[in-house]
């Protein structure tokens, strides 16, 4: 059995060229959603995949309708191999249920793999270049050496609760916590040492 789906963005979208092409080729059985391509839980889509059974057929108008990425496509076929189901898109001609649609697949599977680990790599030297001119990532710390002082100070008086100190060095208290292992003891001792 071929069984369709089709997908459009927003509701001022119609289906209907989708939903016609999956009729001439044959479906029995179509799927019609209204949702963004870029949401990984698409109801109706997973509601496709969960009717088709080993040795059907899943059809699409084109592969951008089934999937919001290149990864999420592959996990799809993937899905759909390891269950006996074969893929169809109008669109680009892909038909997995041939040696010639299962050789594009495999090659888009490679290319999909290349892409992360070519990613991952410009990454890397990215950040060594980064550090190499003394640039370091991450996000900038809430407490500098000043509001950190200031912040022992309060504490060590022992007038202001923790909670009260971290509003007035524009902090949260489990951000002063990290800075200031030991809290308020720490603070007491070092005010004693400096004093």
């Amino acid at each position: 059995m071929k069984v369709g789906y089709a997908r459009c963005s927003v509701d001022r979208q119609e289906h209907a060229l989708q939903v016609d092409a999956l009729k001439s080729a044959g479906c029995e059985r179509i799927f019609v959603e209204t949702a963004s391509g870029t949401k990984a839980d698409r109801p109706v889509l997973a509601e496709a995949l969960a009717f088709a059974r080993p040795g059907d057929v899943m059809c699409v108008y084109s592969l951008s309708r089934l999937a919001r990425s290149i990864r999420h496509l592959l996990d799809i076929a993937d899905d759909l191999r390891s269950r006996e189901i074969g893929l169809i898109s109008l669109t680009e001609q892909i038909d997995t249920t041939t040696p010639g649609g299962r050789f594009i697949f495999t090659t888009l599977a490679a290319l999909g793999q290349l892409e992360v680990e070519l990613l991952r790599e410009r990454t890397m030297h990215g950040l060594r270049a980064a550090r190499a001119r003394g640039r370091v990532g991450g996000r900038r710390r809430l407490l500098d050496d000043k509001k950190l002082g200031v912040a022992r100070v309060l504490l060590a008086d022992g007038a202001l609760t923790v909670a009260e100190v971290a509003q007035q060095v524009g902090c949260s208290p489990a951000t002063l916590y990290r800075s200031m292992p030991g809290g308020r003891r720490t603070s007491g001792a070092e005010a004693q040492r400096n004093g």
